[in-house]
């Protein structure tokens, strides 16, 4: 009897959402209906999600995509020979070759779309745990250096570099150390730690692990948002399998060495994506931000010092110690080493998961991969870095992705979500809205934020009414102290970067907010 075809449906997120269980449902029993003999693969998304469900053949070329797939396509699918890559309208060719994917530099996503999230053995067959077993072999000094020299930066959006950080827990002497995970990825446009976590969640637990092991902490916590029950429960099946082979628990791999860890669920506050109001919740307490000294790194959860690390750092540094420092740093430009996932949302054609080296532009992302915009109108502004980031104009889509040189310009490339808008955008409707998301998210700890935030709003409110042009200037002016006081006095970057997006918005499209161009180019100048 031969072997059964396998076909790769995926179990992502996304796809769920576009029917892909009803489209597995569908192949097993057309399959069954036509005596054939298939296994049907629930892997992650490969990203591209304007293409979701796509589903994917095993062929003796390599696997053929078709997407988007729907259930009533099936049956035509099958009529069309596809199980040996037929010819069809949704055909896409062979899955490495869609310039989409074939384009990207995919390092830390690698497996994403490529494996079964859950099987233990395609996790090894594909590199995993090369990195873990020379951890294994290292001195936790030597694996410290292996992350300074890779110059990676932590990829949340503080861009600190993770390994400065590591060398400062490893430093603390204490009992009891932690590794903690923000996985509470908040910010608009964003996605990337969500299809990490269910498309390949032994990464995530390697890369913690390896972390324990060189800081010498015992015990992680992975700390995901509530909105994400499919990741939640993809983790929590991930870890009960680790466990149980011996990956985690008291001796791991047979080191003798001693790392586990557990997934918590946040209850949906914005605020506990910032390190210190995400301690305070897993303490159990209400997510308000920490003053600081002492860094968590010193003093973290529990009073212990603890690493605190996005899903995408963490995820990361399998490769680095599986291929070696120089390896990664070698892609990127200037201090901004390696990649980053860049996640395509808002206005486009082709929206998804893009993972580049720095030093592209946002016109790349925008059209080599977004396709432009989907309306079809021209691209008027992209917010970069969430909902704190700034509304860059078409002038400074030519800058390279690289974190000093987006400081250059007041921006921020954050988690790398982008949102696209088109000419029909008002820009400052969408200055009010990044307001006032500030001040319904704030937790209230420090005044500048909390007050701020609400005067803010009061503001713009007052600008958008009208007025003749010398109470306009004079609200204007208000607005840009406002916006002075809350970067300057903010105790977290929620209120100190909340006025990014608004006082770009009021450079670059005044127009907009019924002010003179040559008015705000002095204020921006």
């Amino acid at each position: 009897m031969s072997a059964p075809v396998v076909i790769y449906v995926p179990r992502d997120a996304a796809a769920l959402a576009m029917d892909a269980d009803a489209v597995a449902r569908g192949i097993e029993r057309a399959a069954d209906e036509r005596g054939l003999s298939v296994q049907v693969v629930r892997n992650g998304s490969r990203g591209l999600l304007w293409l979701e469900p796509l589903v994917e053949i095993a062929t003796p070329d390599g696997r053929v995509a078709y997407g988007p797939v729907a259930p009533e396509d099936v049956a035509a699918l099958f009529d069309a020979g596809w199980l040996a890559g037929g010819a069809h309208p949704l055909r896409l060719g062979l899955t490495e070759d869609i310039p989409y994917l074939k384009h990207q530099e995919r390092l830390t996503f690698s497996r994403v779309g490529v494996i079964d999230p859950l099987s233990l053995q395609d996790y090894a067959a594909h590199g995993g745990l090369a990195g873990l077993k020379r951890a294994l072999a290292m001195e936790p000094a030597q694996i410290v250096e292996e992350m300074v020299t890779s110059g990676l930066r932590g990829r949340g959006g503080a861009a600190f570099p993770t390994g400065i950080k590591w060398k400062t827990v490893a430093g603390s002497p204490s009992d009891q150390k932690y590794i903690v995970c923000n996985a509470d990825e908040g910010d608009s446009g964003t996605f990337a730690d969500r299809l990490l976590m269910e498309g390949d969640p032994y990464v995530l637990i390697e890369g913690m692990t390896i972390a324990g092991l060189a800081v010498g902490a015992t015990y992680g916590y992975i700390y995901v948002r509530s909105e994400y029950p499919h990741a939640i429960a993809t983790l929590e099946a991930a870890i009960a399998r680790a466990r149980s082979v011996g990956w985690l628990g008291r001796d791991v791999h047979g080191s003798g060495r001693v790392f586990d860890l557990e997934v918590r669920k946040g209850a949906g506050a914005y605020i506990c994506g910032e390190e210190t109001s995400l301690l305070e919740s897993l303490e159990g307490k209400r997510g308000v931000v920490r003053a600081k000294p002492p860094l968590p790194a010193i003093s973290g959860l529990f009073g212990k010092p603890t690493v605190i690390n996005n899903v995408i750092s963490l995820a990361t540094v399998p490769i680095i110690l599986a291929k070696g420092a120089a390896y990664y740093r070698d892609y990127g430009v200037g201090r901004s080493h390696g990649t980053l996932p860049f996640q395509l949302a808002g206005n486009l054609k082709q929206g998804g998961l893009v993972e580049k080296a720095f030093g592209l532009s946002l016109r790349d992302l925008l059209y080599e991969f977004g396709g432009g915009s989907a309306s079809g109108r021209p691209l008027r502004a992209v917010q970069v870095g969430g909902p704190l980031g700034a509304y860059l104009p078409e002038s400074q889509w030519d800058v390279p992705l690289d974190y000093e040189a987006y400081i250059q310009i007041s921006a921020m490339i954050g988690h790398g979500g982008l949102v696209a808008f088109d000419d029909t955008v008002d820009m400052a409707r969408m200055a009010r809205y990044a307001m006032e998301f500030c001040a319904i998210e704030s937790c209230g700890k420090c005044t500048p934020c909390r007050i701020g935030s609400t005067r803010g709003v009061e503001t713009l409110d007052k600008i958008a009414a009208g007025g003749d042009a010398s109470q306009r200037e004079q609200q204007v002016h208000l607005l840009r102290d406002l916006c002075d006081t809350m970067m300057g006095g903010s105790l977290c970057a929620l209120g100190g970067m909340a006025p990014y997006p608004v006082l770009s918005a009021l450079n670059h499209f005044p127009q907009d907010f019924g002010i003179e161009s040559s008015q705000s180019a002095a204020h921006a100048a």
